[in-house]
């Protein structure tokens, strides 16, 4: 498997001379200035390109390129801005990248109402708190029809921290919920929140998943045409929220919209973190059932709890068997290789680290920590190393 690292550009507090120490070889990075919609010229991506290839790294993985929300929600003459896209799936292939790792989460990317909880023995991580997601979209939002979404302790623990919430407490919810979104620029308070729900009201699951299967059939004969590979990432957290269908969330939306556009160039990312924050997902089955559509994994583990909420745990530490799960990509890339696949092997990033030790203060991504993240990507390393070793990689 190929150790990657996800970098933001000029944006990135963390320099590619320190990410070169983690042993890291790949690159997944993007244009995150550029605004949803516009082109990514030629020139720009060499640049960029130039840049990773300077640090000794290959740009491996964009990600991602990012869907305008007009496509999402279907609205209005969308040719210019697929012909958009298409121009900058083209200009990528030209510099040689290849690989898109993207998302058809409406509105919101990942998702979380905590970006510094504690964590035992020291250090702080990401949490999707549902209580407190639940006191931003009844009370602050005043969704009270979504009080059916959620666990009654839930709920009645979300109307105790609202009403014992500060300004500055919800707040910092509110910037917590809008942190997902590193290249966008929008960024809402509750009422700017609610204008942007509204753009989105009367699209039902089966309407946005009509929307999503334009979107491949004008982008994927696109990406055969130039070699492209996509692979969506799944929704995070794996449920609807705010009112908002989510329909990458388990092995049924996936088996969906792979066989909505039959095609290798339509693919997965597999998310270890997103896809086991639902109960119900057993990710190691479901990348054993997909292997073959898999084109990118983002490594990750989470710690749920009965009401819903979940935490990013240390990567082999989680609810997820991440031994189980990378023993299932390691048989993929030997059915590849043995398939004489010239690209057999699967670029993984380790995703979400914790913040520790002298992470603290550097203000980095929310979840994106240098020593966090080099910490996931040694115990990934282990692991691979060990089944690759004893030639165990399937139970």
């Amino acid at each position: 498997m190929k150790e990657s690292w996800r970098w933001y550009g000029p944006l990135d507090k963390i320099s590619l001379s320190e990410v070169a120490q983690t042993g890291a070889s790949g690159i997944v990075t993007a244009l995150h200035e550029v605004p949803y919609g516009e082109v990514w010229d030629r020139e720009t991506i060499a640049r960029r390109k130039a840049d990773v290839l300077a640090a000794g790294f290959e740009w491996v993985v964009v990600e991602s390129l990012p869907i305008h929300e007009r496509i999402k929600r279907g609205e209005g003459d969308l040719s210019a801005l697929f012909a958009n896209y298409r121009q900058s799936m083209a200009n990528l292939a030209a510099e040689g990248i290849h690989t898109i790792c993207y998302n058809f989460m409406p509105l919101l990317d990942w998702t979380r109402t905590d970006l510094a909880a504690l964590v035992e023995r020291g250090g702080r991580c990401l949490r999707f708190s549902a209580p407190k997601m639940a006191a931003l979209e009844i009370f602050m939002l005043g969704r009270g029809e979504a009080r059916q979404d959620y666990l009654p302790e839930a709920v009645a623990q979300a109307e105790k921290w609202f009403q014992s919430s500060s300004d500055d407490d919800r707040a910092e919810l509110m910037h917590a919920v809008m942190a997902g979104l590193p290249g966008a620029y929008d960024r809402y308070d509750a009422e700017g929140l609610k204008a942007a729900l509204k753009l989105y009201e009367g699209i039902d699951r089966p309407v946005l998943q009509n929307h999503y299967k334009r979107f491949l059939e004008e982008i994927i004969p696109t990406a055969e045409e130039l070699g492209m590979r996509f692979c969506v990432h799944p929704d995070d957290p794996p449920r609807d929220i705010l009112g908002l269908p989510r329909i990458v969330s388990n092995a049924e939306d996936i088996d969906w919209l792979l066989g909505a556009v039959d095609s290798p160039a339509n693919g997965l990312t597999l998310c270890a973190g997103s896809l086991g924050a639902n109960p119900e997902n057993d990710v190691p089955e479901i990348a054993r059932r997909f292997a073959s559509r898999i084109h990118f994994a983002h490594l990750r583990n989470v710690r749920k709890d009965a009401d819903g909420s979940f935490e990013e745990a240390a990567h082999l530490s989680g609810d997820t068997d991440m031994v189980d799960l990378v023993a299932a990509l390691l048989v993929e890339e030997q059915r590849r290789r043995d398939a004489g696949e010239t690209e057999w092997e699967i670029p993984f990033r380790p995703d979400h680290g914790h913040e520790l030790l002298d992470d603290a203060g550097r203000n980095t991504h929310p979840g994106y920590p240098l020593i966090g993240r080099m910490r996931g990507l040694a115990e990934l390393r282990g692991v691979i190393a060990g089944l690759s070793h004893s030639g165990k990689t399937a139970n």
